[in-house]
């Protein structure tokens, strides 16, 4: 599994990455046949304290996941988006055990 992270506006620190990798490596427990994920970091232009955006893009075959959280750190929204879609990742291996 390939994992893409790309940052806009901003330079993404080293423990921010291992963080995120750490974290999307236990997506292939839940379905195996991931072949890449996308993660887009952004912090958006608000007067809002939770304003650290996570894109995750998950591609499987037949369909992508896709998951967007906004959250105080870049740590926490990753955290929220990865568990969202591990949700979304064994909806999906049920439904094709059910087939």
């Amino acid at each position: 599994m390939k994992v893409k992270i790309q940052a806009v506006n901003f330079n993404v620190d080293r423990k921010l990455v291992d963080f995120i990798n750490e974290r999307l490596e236990k997506l292939e427990q839940f379905y195996d046949k991931i072949v890449g994920v996308d993660v887009n970091l952004r912090v958006e232009n608000t007067s809002d304290k939770e304003n650290k955006s996570v894109d995750i893009l998950v591609k499987v075959p037949g369909d992508d996941c896709i998951v967007k959280k906004t959250a105080k750190s870049f740590e926490e929204a990753a955290d929220l988006a990865a568990d969202a879609v591990e949700r979304l990742l064994v909806k999906k291996k049920e439904k094709e055990k059910a087939y």
